[in-house]
């Protein structure tokens, strides 16, 4: 099992404006569990404590993509990469995989669909400001916005 490596931990860049943070996380739930914990953490240390709304709200989009990273995107032998951005603008949350086939969807608030899975897209669209799927080569690239708000602010 692959694990954090020193120079994975100073990925992190920083400018007087913006901070990052990027890193690939093995296509596991152990994965999907490490990349959630380090949101938190980077926004904390970013200024957005752990229990202050932004960061509660970035890292359960956070937890979703992830998973849906590991349980949809999966393919054996690769992982998936996590990039986080803060601004003065907002944060985003990109989740990228390999797998080009299955391509999340969009679906109105008020329609889960028949599948037992998928739903978790639903807490995405109500949390983010604005999400959206882009292609890679290869595979997507899922993303989020949360900007600041009252209820999301430091």
């Amino acid at each position: 099992m692959k694990s954090a490596t020193p120079s994975d931990w100073h990925m992190q860049k920083r400018t007087p404006h913006a901070h990052a943070f990027e890193m690939r996380f093995t296509s596991s739930p152990r994965g999907a569990r490490l990349a959630r914990r380090l949101v938190s953490h980077r926004l904390h240390e970013w200024g957005h404590p752990y229990d202050s709304p932004l960061n509660e709200t970035v890292t359960l989009i956070a937890a979703e993509l992830a998973a849906n990273a590991v349980r949809h995107g999966h393919v054996p032998g690769r992982d998936f990469h996590l990039r986080l951005t803060d601004t003065p603008d907002g944060v985003r949350l990109e989740v990228s995989d390999t797998r080009t086939e299955r391509l999340p969807e969009h679906r109105p608030a008020g329609d889960p669909g028949d599948d037992q899975s998928g739903r978790g897209l639903l807490l995405v669209e109500a949390l983010a400001d604005r999400w959206g799927v882009e292609p890679r080569s290869p595979g997507k690239r899922v993303w989020a916005d949360v900007r600041p708000s009252p209820a999301t602010q430091r």
